[in-house]
């Protein structure tokens, strides 16, 4: 890594409301018909849960209409429409618009209900009131929680463009991390000294305890590349999952890859990917002391509780024994059904 300049980023991550608003004629700025949020600023809800981003009026003006928005830090071209109603009928847009509808609670709630979360409805809503001359807006965050995992190429180090990084992730039941999940699994513990790409197009590590192969004596915190060539530059990935609606069992072995695959599906299930085991050992407490196959022809185990002779280390995670040869008949079997 000593090729590149790399930035130390220590600062917290936090969620601001973002409001336009109405001045009156001392000069105060004030919302006049949208309640800005007080508390529930940041929303957060499991993949395949419910969640409700709330947008509250004051009052109500003669004639409006409130446009709710996914916004998408960079992107130009048509904004991503949720729904748009007139307090009489509403008209849903893009992908997320079959499961989203306004709660109407009440006469004055335009509050945003989502169904069945997915892991790209994470991020800014924007709650808008039309109004002609007056428009009023308000931002919402939804977290969906989950667990950040870093992944590397069967090829070896450093070996995904963007697009292939994007590509692995998504293949492993997950997205590509945001820089604010990236600092979360900071904060919660992850230490990995080989850089990734995350869903911006930067490149980034995250480092608890300095040492001479991963930056040197630089303090502690995520060490930054910035933005990088997404087709000519080659980097591992970061990849952010939720929890699932199946399960992860194991198979004992030994078996070799191609009966691994054929005992998952003997039992009703498939191998599990690696974004499933990471969901199982976050979300359900999975810990298993025996490396088992992955879809990928992976190698790993699930530790929610360090021992001895469980790989070494002190703290919980899914250890790696890389991408054995799948002639091996060493290892059992992680299935999902």
């Amino acid at each position: 890594m000593g090729w590149a300049a790399v930035t130390v980023l220590t600062i917290s991550c936090f969620t601001a409301n973002t409001v336009l608003v109405h001045t009156d004629d001392q000069g105060e700025k004030k919302l006049r018909y949208l309640m800005e949020p007080p508390v529930y600023a940041e929303v957060s809800a499991p993949r395949g849960g419910n969640a409700t981003l709330p947008c509250v009026l004051q009052s109500k003006p003669p004639h409006y209409r409130i446009k709710w928005v996914k916004l998408q830090p960079n992107h130009q071209g048509v904004e991503n429409i949720v729904l748009i109603t007139n307090g009489h009928a509403q008209k849903n847009y893009g992908a997320l618009g079959p499961r989203a509808s306004l709660r109407g609670a009440h006469p004055l709630d335009a509050s945003l209900r989502i169904t069945n979360v997915e892991l790209d409805d994470n991020g800014s809503y924007r709650c808008e009131l039309i109004n002609g001359i007056e428009d009023e807006q308000v931002e919402i965050t939804l977290s969906v929680q989950g667990v950040v995992f870093p992944y590397q190429s069967r090829h070896g180090r450093y070996k995904f463009t963007f697009p292939q990084a994007k590509a692995a992730c998504t293949e492993q039941d997950a997205i590509l991390a945001t820089f604010k999940q990236l600092y979360k699994a900071w904060t919660d513990g992850l230490d990995w000294c080989n850089a990734g790409w995350l869903s911006d197009g930067t490149v980034h590590y995250p480092i608890l305890v300095s040492r001479p192969a991963c930056g040197g004596d630089l303090l502690p915190g995520i060490r930054s590349y910035g933005p990088r060539h997404k087709t000519k530059d080659h980097f591992d990935t970061f990849c952010f999952t939720s929890a699932t609606s199946g399960s992860v069992f194991f198979l004992s072995g030994p078996l070799n890859f191609a009966e691994a695959e054929r005992a998952c599906r003997g039992d009703g299930g498939e191998l599990a990917l690696v974004g499933q085991l990471f969901a199982a050992w976050h979300f359900q407490g999975l810990d298993r002391c025996d490396g088992g196959w992955l879809r990928d022809g992976s190698v790993r185990f699930p530790i929610t509780a360090p021992r001895g002779r469980c790989g070494g280390l002190p703290e919980p995670g899914v250890r790696s024994f890389g991408y054995p040869s799948k002639t091996l008949r060493l290892y059992g079997a992680y299935c999902y059904r």
